[in-house]
């Protein structure tokens, strides 16, 4: 009978480390089966394993649904409404079948399709640009460049490694319950929302601009930049890694091709102390004022009146914050006044393309590329 397995499984002595000091053995972690197996293998397992050994043979049940097709209706091969694995896979990618495996609610029935793939497709695409984002930002990255000291970076470099902190809380608490939806789904926001829409787009000017001569290994804040991105990279490679599993593979071997598989890393190494409230509840606010700011330059853009948020000169009611906010808007000047936005009249610098005062003239340079150009 099914509910005998644990006999010849968990006491077959192929497994050293279940075995107890008085010789018997230790339950399973877990069973995992469909919810029809209630009344089946759970239940045949749980009575006889109770009758012979007086306990149950397992310490945890994980029930799943069943997987419907697009239209939620059962498989069948009369119906014709069949999918085949090994078909997704050939026109996926297994990944992104793994992918949408973890996504959904797999406690209850679900469904899949070609339109449900495809926007797991999506989903997918922007992992993966994040990394290579990372890979490309992280080239020739040394440890004389690392900066160790997380008090001494700048502020935005501290907020985010207090948003990876609550990240890897989140992350360790879903693996704990068995919530890969929400794994996957903190995974894909974190990577969209904080680090592409928002850390990677204010950061890559000082990624292109703060390094030259006068700073052959970049400024204090390049250097804090590419710190971070260095902990971060450790991190989302090793929460991928089960999700993404070739993915993963290519992007470790791409920036460490001696370094073995992934798959053999332990969990990443966030430090909880990088968790800071007030920071978190700060920045909260100066990203609610960069989405209104955004709003607000939007309107310009489409009418052509500027190109860029660059070209954007925009007037405060209030501050969020003690911040440069030129940069962290990606405009012209920025001052204290009732809302509004214009065009700046200030010129180009033309190697960072920011519009700033002390440029005199179009192509010119501004005070931070001079300096970093200055060979002296």
């Amino acid at each position: 009978d099914s509910g005998s397995t644990h006999a010849f499984v968990l006491e077959s002595g192929r497994w050293p480390q279940l075995v107890r000091h008085d010789g018997s053995t230790h339950p399973a972690d877990l069973y995992l089966e469909g919810s029809d197996q209630h009344r089946g293998w759970f239940q045949s397992s749980l009575l006889e394993s109770c009758g012979t050994r007086g306990r149950a043979p397992y310490k945890a049940v994980l029930t799943h649904g069943f997987t419907m097709d697009a239209k939620g209706m059962k498989m069948s091969k009369s119906l014709g409404n069949t999918i085949s694995p090994i078909d997704l896979m050939r026109d996926y990618g297994a990944d992104i079948l793994r992918l949408w495996a973890l996504s959904v609610d797999f406690t209850e029935d679900h469904r899949i399709g070609k339109e449900i793939l495809t926007g797991v497709a999506d989903q997918y695409r922007k992992l993966r640009n994040t990394f290579r984002y990372l890979l490309g930002a992280l080239e020739g990255f040394t440890e004389e460049e690392r900066v160790t000291d997380v008090a001494a970076m700048p502020e935005l470099e501290r907020y985010m490694l207090s948003l990876l902190a609550e990240l890897d809380r989140d992350m360790a608490r879903a693996v704990d319950d068995f919530d890969y939806n929400s794994y996957t789904r903190r995974l894909a926001d974190f990577c969209n929302e904080d680090l592409s829409a928002f850390y990677f787009d204010i950061r890559k000017d000082v990624l292109y601009c703060d390094l030259g001569p006068a700073a052959p290994l970049g400024t204090d804040t390049r250097r804090a930049y590419r710190s971070v991105l260095d902990i971060l990279f450790h991190a989302l490679v090793r929460y991928a890694a089960p999700v993404l599993v070739f993915t993963a593979e290519e992007v470790w071997g791409t920036r460490y091709p001696d370094a073995g598989s992934v798959h053999l890393l332990e969990w990443p190494g966030v430090e909880a102390v990088w968790s800071h409230s007030a920071l978190a509840e700060k920045w909260a606010a100066i990203r609610a004022l960069r989405s209104a700011v955004t709003e607000r330059i939007e309107p310009l853009r489409r009418e052509k009146i500027v190109r860029s948020s660059l070209e954007a000169e925009v007037w405060l009611p209030e501050a969020a914050g003690d911040v440069d906010y030129e940069e962290i808007f990606i405009t012209a000047t920025v001052h204290r006044g009732e809302w509004d936005v214009k065009r700046t009249d200030h010129h180009k610098c033309g190697r960072c393309w920011r519009h700033l005062p002390e440029v005199a003239e179009d192509g010119g340079l501004c005070n931070r590329c001079e300096t970093v150009l200055d060979k002296a």
